[in-house]
């Protein structure tokens, strides 16, 4: 194993099946001869090359026609696979009659070749990617409207806050996803190009002018769009993807971080979906541990770690480079292998999570009415002015910790507050956690219709 994402073991943790498919061996030789084949038949359209040999070159380009010890070779030898790939089709279609097979790769560059086989690449990644934020959206959105009004506490510096909604919490990070949504759908238009422009990018090997006409075709055969200009060295639109799987991890481990706070044994809010020996001790049989967002987060880093190798291969040197660019291929596969993996893990916790409310309510308890201090000063602030509404609550709230007292009871004891004119009845309601969870329904409501400004 030099890689989790080839284990037998490991690679449906932090792989895919379908994300490994598309960056096998198998798959992105195929999209090298459906970029020859496309070529070939587009030239033939436009008189470029003779049909005779266009016909005989998409008869070969079949990836069970390829034999792999023999690539493997020739990579080893040449340093890059697509010459290798070239080299069988010619031999094969120079086998029918001689000199035939010449007419394959006609104006075209190796990084051509490989620059668009790793965009079709990334379309089937995006293409899984968007199924399954789809999937969570959806899931996200049962939980914000079945939970939308269950009490829980927010938490500041891992310290309780104030009252809010559990379906408050999980629409803030819907909403989150949905940016995510939209993002993909913007990059997709700057992605999702061709790229032929032979060695320097000029189409200086295509006469008669043809050569934009070419690219226009072969752009329309392979479902992508034209470039502007040659982008060989232009490396942007590839680490804007390797961007965007960064923020998209970093969500996901975000909600991580907190499904495995909320899962300590003393706070107990919720729960990973539960089968038997999930995230089992050895030792311990009592536990159960958040295994699923271990990997995301784990993941997720290192996504964000990979990532930042693709902001290097920026840096590419004149119209062809000597390295930057095969740091992508490095690092771009493992990138795409492990995002898929952690939204698949996200989705399976969101689908199956289970969510304590009886213990959110308890746990909104333990302060014996610090938590709605804040809904106390601003309930006094009116009648004595805020900052010593502040000072005030300030000093009950900590006479309530180390007198194990309630902190109404000593609001209703207290000559100041007494002053200010609140009848035990209204300490009572700004006491009660159900009335201070702000516009946390509304707010629900506005994201799960799509209305909010923006």
């Amino acid at each position: 194993m030099s890689s989790v994402t080839d284990s037998v073991i490991f690679r449906n943790i932090f792989s895919t099946p379908a994300i490994s498919s598309v960056w096998s061996d198998t798959q992105r030789t195929s999209y090298y001869l459906l970029f020859e084949a496309s070529l070939a038949s587009v030239q033939a359209d436009i008189g470029i090359i003779p049909r005779q040999a266009a016909d005989a070159i998409l008869a070969f380009c079949h990836v069970t026609n390829i034999d792999f010890d023999e690539l493997r070779i020739q990579t080893e030898k040449i340093g890059y696979p697509v010459l290798g790939v070239v080299k069988q089709i010619v031999q094969k279609v120079n086998s029918l009659q001689p000199g035939l097979g010449e007419w394959v790769h006609w104006g075209a560059t190796t990084q051509d070749v490989t620059d668009t086989a790793t965009i079709l690449q990334l379309r089937d990644t995006l293409d899984l990617v968007s199924a399954t934020l789809n999937a969570i959206t959806s899931d996200l959105r049962r939980l914000c409207q079945t939970h939308k009004t269950t009490l829980m506490v927010a938490r500041s510096n891992l310290q309780q806050a104030v009252p809010m909604t559990f379906g408050f919490k999980m629409a803030r990070l819907l909403a989150t996803f949905e940016r995510h949504k939209q993002r993909l759908a913007e990059i997709k238009s700057r992605l999702l190009v061709l790229e032929f422009g032979g060695a320097a990018g000029t189409l200086a090997t295509i006469k008669d002018g043809r050569g934009l006409e070419c690219q226009a075709a072969l752009a329309q055969k392979l479902s992508l769009s034209v470039p502007e200009i040659a982008w060989h060295t232009e490396r942007d639109r590839i680490a804007e993807v390797g961007g965007f799987f960064a923020l998209l991890t970093g969500t996901c481990s975000k909600f991580a971080t907190d499904i495995k706070l909320m899962m300590q044994t003393e706070v107990g809010e919720v729960s990973e979906p539960f089968y038997p020996h999930r995230g089992s001790s050895s030792t311990m049989p009592q536990k159960r541990n958040p295994i699923s967002s271990v990997y995301i987060t784990a993941m997720g880093a290192t996504v964000r770690q990979l990532s930042a190798a693709l902001y290097d291969a920026m840096v590419e040197d004149h119209e062809r480079a000597t390295g930057p660019w095969e740091i992508e291929w490095i690092v771009l596969p493992q990138i795409c292998t492990l995002t898929h993996a952690v939204l698949l893990h996200t989705s399976e916790l969101i689908t199956g999570l289970e969510v304590h409310s009886d213990a959110m309510k308890r746990n909104l308890e333990i302060t014996r009415g610090g938590v709605v201090s804040e809904a106390v000063m601003m309930g006094l602030a009116p009648k004595l002015g805020r900052q010593f509404a502040h000072d005030l609550v300030y000093e009950l709230c900590r006479r309530s910790v180390q007198e194990d007292l309630p902190l109404l009871t000593l609001l209703c004891a207290d000559d100041k507050v007494r002053e200010s004119g609140l009848s035990k009845e209204e300490l009572e309601g700004l006491c009660d956690p159900a009335s201070y969870t702000g516009l946390s329904v509304e707010m629900v409501d506005r994201v799960l219709a799509d209305t909010y400004p923006g």
